[in-house]
């Protein structure tokens, strides 16, 4: 087993290895166990590796990496950072289910990133009086839900997220397009101080990174990766928070966005993806809570009523198969009832309307 500081040195420098991205530092990790293993490998052993050619083995030789690894080291031991790397129990089980997770996080903070509920508000900088009431409202409608805020910290709606969140003490963390030594915007500071002390700020660039626009789509498939659902209050039709959007669709997240006027263009990236189906139509956080099925604070065990209703043979095959289990994903209704899938989909719509299945995030359905 590696020392945990000599683990983190080699987990640094395996990030600095130029042509070593996240896809071949996976198999490493997955094939080595931990970056200590990968480094003390044989090159010719890593040659075998996938992706792996002549040019890239010899980097992982090239003193330039270990530099700056050592530098890094420094920094996060002097500064008190916490480090979360992917292929770890600490690293964020929603996070770790996408793709392109980043392989080392950077944290300050004591927010659990797997709290039991994650939820993203993000939307455009430039917003207006109706925005601003909306996430505040959707915020204070948040309280007692048990429910981690995430954002990007920038300027507008995700700026007014975590300031609600902070003001009512709900746990809110902000995902960094900078290091953790530059707070950008600089004017939320004093903001990102608060919410290290209920929350934390997070990120996988190093110390010194400065703000780059490439940066900040990258911080954004973090704050969808990190998030149950995406919430979009206000975004133009090329908004960055219809990048966040769309990631979190990718990753197969449940997204929703507050409509607007047709001629505000603020609220036009909104419209939009409810237009394309791209994102549930919400108005208020009781929507939200609905829409997750998190309404269950003072639920009390439902007592199941008969149904005094004439079901069709399509439909009692959906409710029996329902009544063996809590939930059931679309793709076991289909396997199990033998419904094409055009007549499983109005069955299933038919269902609804009357009241008698509900449809939860990720395809899943049960009964009222």
């Amino acid at each position: 087993m590696a020392d945990g500081r000599d683990e983190l040195f080699y987990r640094l420098a395996l990030i600095k290895v130029s042509g070593i991205g996240v896809k071949i530092g996976r198999d490493l990790l997955q094939q080595y166990g931990n970056a200590t293993n990968i480094f003390k490998a044989p090159l010719k052993e890593l040659l075998k590796v996938e992706g792996i050619n002549e040019v890239k083995v010899k980097a992982f030789r090239d003193p330039a990496v270990f530099t700056a690894a050592e530098k890094e080291l420094e920094f996060i031991i002097k500064e008190d950072i916490s480090t979360i790397a992917y292929h770890t129990e600490s690293y964020p089980a929603r996070l770790a289910a996408c793709a392109d997770a980043p392989l080392l996080l950077f944290y300050k903070g004591n927010a659990a990133l797997d709290m039991k509920r994650t939820i993203a508000i993000v939307g455009t900088r430039l917003y207006t009086d109706y925005g601003n009431r909306l996430t505040e409202e959707l915020v204070e409608g948040l309280q007692g839900a048990d429910i981690l805020i995430i954002s990007g910290l920038a300027l507008g709606i995700d700026a007014i997220a975590h300031k609600k969140a902070v003001k009512l003490g709900i746990p809110t963390v902000g995902v960094l397009g900078t290091g953790l030594d530059k707070v950008y915007p600089f004017t939320h500071k004093a903001l990102a101080n608060e919410m290290v002390q209920n929350g934390g700020l997070l990120t996988e660039y190093w110390s010194g990174t400065i703000p780059d626009r490439a940066h900040f789509p990258m911080r954004n498939r973090i704050v969808a990766g990190l998030s149950d659902i995406t919430v979009v209050i206000e975004s133009d039709i090329k908004g960055g928070a219809l990048i966040t959007a769309m990631m979190a669709n990718g990753y197969n997240r449940e997204v929703a966005a507050y409509p607007g006027r047709v001629s505000d263009s603020k609220s036009s990236g909104c419209n939009e993806l409810i237009r394309r189906q791209s994102a549930h139509l919400v108005t208020c956080a009781d929507d939200v809570l609905e829409l997750m099925d998190w309404k269950d604070g003072n639920k009390k065990k439902a007592v199941q009523k008969q149904l005094f209703v004439t079901l069709s043979n399509e439909q009692q095959k959906i409710v029996d198969l329902l009544q063996t289990k809590e939930m059931v994903h679309a793709d076991d209704i289909f396997y199990h009832t033998g419904l094409a899938n055009s007549e499983l989909a109005v069955t299933l719509l038919d269902l609804e309307m009357q009241g008698i299945i509900k449809t939860l995030p990720g395809k899943q359905y049960r009964l009222t």
